[in-house]
């Protein structure tokens, strides 16, 4: 099982809004397949496994079949996996996760059973379910899963007091970083971000028409994004969407308009409303969403409530002052009882930096 999660991690960032799945196909200690879900409308991870035993002239009849998620038994992009399992003549499927799909968990398990095949559960379970946190959360909630990103000084600063913030973190840290960004549907920011520093919010090597273009996110609700921004200037302009409100200039808005996607949103007080927001996109398949908005917004989003995961990068460094851009601004909250606690803290070493990464409580 862990040699299909293993699998199943090597098409990250890939095959959203599908999960990530991995399948090992066994007879005795002998691997007769493997395989794992490369892209949505592509073949799941059992057929995948199943293909590939039969490429090898390996006999599945009466095979075990290892797979991190429960079988689907509807039809979809592709047809349904018990299906083909049946056929196959498979004896024994073991299971990680069961569907988080609340219409269709457990539902794969019995069409198996009522097949005469034996059906293990739970095996590995929790490092299935890591590897599809995002997914998860969607596939219940319909609303995108969040991370929360910044590299910070130990200080907890983004920028000098004058602006100047690069680079905070070494090689290691920022691509890492470029990892999370892969493994994102969106990618967001907010206005002053592209204002103090216009970043091009990429992914690092990416062409235009090969492999994954992010899409991009800018809240602005004054449209006050400059035409000779990156997000809106380069060659991957067709993905970007600056998020507008009412208190635009129409002449701003129309000539943003000419080149990206500009959505407008409602007003909440006084701010866009994320809320609004976070529906629409579930709405339209986004499953991960990645925050690097600076201050104000990444402040937004967690003391709203909205953010599931924080990844903050520290070197070993302090900037100091007053007016220094903070990884997280906003108003604060005023009572220490209020805190926003963290769970499930972990620590990575990247070069000099530090990363610690944890889930919102």
């Amino acid at each position: 099982m862990r040699r299909a999660i293993r699998l199943a991690k090597r098409a990250h960032g890939e095959t959203s809004p599908n999960p990530l799945v991995g399948a090992v196909l066994v007879k005795g200690d002998i691997i007769l397949g493997q395989g794992w879900h490369h892209r949505a409308g592509q073949p799941h991870a059992e057929i995948e496994a199943i293909r590939d035993a039969e490429k090898r002239g390996s006999n599945i009849k009466s095979a075990t079949l290892y797979v991190t998620l429960e079988p689907c038994c509807t039809h979809g992009r592709t047809p349904p996996c018990t299906d083909a399992i049946i056929a196959a003549g498979i004896k024994r499927v073991v299971v990680a996760a069961t569907d988080p799909n609340p219409h269709h968990a457990g539902k794969g398990f019995d069409l198996l059973q009522r097949a005469g095949i034996e059906v293990i559960s739970g095996i590995e379970a929790k490092g299935a379910e890591a590897i599809n946190e995002s997914f998860n959360h969607w596939i219940v909630h319909r609303t995108p899963f969040i991370t929360v990103k910044a590299a910070m000084t130990l200080d907890g600063k983004i920028a000098t007091s004058s602006g100047e913030s690069k680079w905070i973190t070494g090689e290691k840290a920022r691509a890492y970083g470029m990892k999370l960004r892969k493994g994102a549907d969106v990618i967001l920011a907010g206005i002053n971000t592209i204002l103090f520093d216009d970043p091009g919010l990429t992914i690092r090597d990416a062409k235009p028409g090969k492999g994954k273009a992010l899409r991009r996110l800018i809240l602005d609700p004054r449209a006050q994004t400059p035409l000779t921004a990156q997000v809106v200037s380069d060659e991957f302009a067709s993905r970007t969407t600056i998020i507008t409100t009412e208190l635009a200039a129409a002449k701003r808005v129309s000539d943003l308009d000419k080149q990206v996607q500009v959505l407008k949103a409602p007003l909440k007080n006084g701010r866009i409303d994320l809320r609004w927001l976070l529906k629409k996109l579930g709405k339209e398949n986004v499953t991960n969403l990645l925050v690097e908005g600076g201050g104000e917004t990444n402040a937004q989003f967690l003391e709203q409530g909205l953010a599931h995961r924080v990844a903050f990068f520290y070197a070993p460094k302090i900037i100091g002052g007053r007016d220094a851009r903070k990884g997280v601004a906003g108003t604060g909250l005023s009572n220490v009882a209020h805190k926003i606690s963290l769970t499930s803290v972990e620590y990575k070493i990247l070069g000099d930096d530090l990363l610690l990464t944890a889930r919102v409580a």
